[in-house]
């Protein structure tokens, strides 16, 4: 005779789920928001910026998450997303910010999940430094939010991605040269895409329910990658 899986998370259910997701005007975080709207979830997006998207499932706040947060209760997928490459707020936005994002969202008994999104760099230190240093607090962060989310029966993961292709990349992308370089670096010779990612992060939040307190790398062989001189 089969056991019955009778803990907290296994009681959750993986469709109608109310998902807040930071960085949501574009790139990885309104593919994130596109998908898991078509998987039937209500979305609440918090951006900087607008968005031109829209849908009736969908609702989106323009606010800055380094300040006053707005009030929404009950989050059951927290996906933080929002974050910059360089300038002097790298720090403040890309962990003081995903901290303060998280303590105010996500430690209730309706949580099911949080995912953060890192970076490659947090492992290997490559980028601009402070970028680096944030991503790698990130990670951190995420395995102490994992020990206190377990509680709740919920899970906390993390992505790190290499390449992916946003607009946050698209002084890389629109030369070619540079595009080629940075494809050279791989072992796939690719970059993933927005869409790729937001399957990642939807299996990690809604259909996983093993996996926590872990970084996914997902940079198509790049920190792999090796000649091997003899």
């Amino acid at each position: 005779m089969s056991q019955i899986d009778t803990s907290p998370l296994a009681n959750k259910k993986e469709y109608d789920m109310k998902v807040l997701i930071t960085g949501s005007s574009r790139g990885i975080g309104l593919a994130c928001v596109k998908k898991y709207i078509d998987m039937g979830h209500e979305v609440i997006g918090l951006d900087i910026n607008g968005s031109d998207y829209s849908n009736p499932s969908y609702t989106h706040i323009i606010t800055d998450i380094t300040g006053k947060l707005p009030d929404i209760s009950d989050i059951e997928v927290l996906i933080n997303n929002a974050g910059i490459q360089e300038g002097p707020n790298v720090i403040e936005t890309n962990l003081k910010a995903t901290i303060a994002v998280t303590e105010k969202y996500a430690f209730q008994d309706k949580i099911h999940s949080v995912l953060f999104m890192a970076s490659s760099s947090a492992s290997n230190g490559a980028e601009f430094p402070e970028y680096a240093a944030s991503k790698g607090g990130v990670v951190t962060y995420m395995k102490n939010t994992a020990l206190r989310l377990a509680k709740y029966g919920a899970t906390s993961n993390s992505i790190s991605a290499g390449g992916v292709y946003t607009p946050l990349n698209a002084h890389i992308i629109d030369d070619p040269e540079l595009m080629q370089q940075c494809l050279d670096e791989t072992l796939l010779k690719r970059w993933a895409k927005a869409e790729e990612i937001a399957e990642f992060s939807y299996f990690l939040t809604n259909v996983n329910t093993s996996m926590t307190g872990q970084d996914l790398l997902i940079d198509n062989g790049e920190q792999l990658k090796s000649n091997f001189i003899w």
